[in-house]
C-alpha cells in the first residue's frame, strides 16, 4: 500500500485551502516542527490511511516560496464519479482547470487536469 506522497509548498495556508476547499479533501493532521524550520500537513480523503486510502504530505520548508518542478515530476491522480462535475465544482471554488474533462486521446477514458497553486498537476480520473 503507498502510504503518501510528499509535496513540497510556498505557502502551508494557501496549499491546505486548496486541497481541503477546491479538491474537498480532509485535513488529516499536521506538524510543526519550529527548531527544525518545517511544517507539515497531511490531506487526503476519508480518514486518509485509516480508510486504506494514500495521503499527500504537504511540507513547507520555513522561508521557501516556490520551487523548481522540474522535468521528470507527471501528476497524481484521483478517481471521480464525473470529470465533468468535478471540473465544474473545483472552477467554482477557484481551482484552475487547466484541461477541461474530455476523452483521453486515443481512449475513451474520461479524464480532466487541475493544477495546485504551486503548479503541481493532479488528473481527475472518471472512474
Amino acid at each position: 500500500m503507498i502510504l503518501h506522497t510528499m509535496l513540497r509548498v510556498g505557502n502551508m495556508t494557501r496549499s491546505i485551502n486548496f486541497y481541503t476547499k477546491v479538491l474537498g479533501m480532509n485535513l488529516l493532521r499536521s506538524t510543526e516542527r519550529p527548531e527544525q524550520k518545517y511544517s507539515l500537513a497531511f490531506v487526503g480523503f476519508g480518514k486518509g490511511n485509516i480508510d486504506g486510502q494514500s495521503e499527500i504530505e504537504l511540507t513547507y520548508n520555513h522561508g521557501i516560496e516556490s520551487y523548481q518542478l522540474g522535468d521528470a515530476y507527471g501528476h497524481i491522480a484521483i478517481g471521480v464519479a464525473d470529470a465533468y462535475a468535478a471540473c465544474e465544482k473545483i472552477k467554482a471554488a477557484g481551482g484552475n482547470i487547466t484541461r477541461e474533462a474530455g476523452p483521453v486521446m486515443g481512449g475513451d477514458t474520461i479524464i480532466a487536469f487541475v493544477t495546485d497553486p504551486d503548479g503541481y498537476k493532479i488528473e481527475l480520473i472518471q472512474r
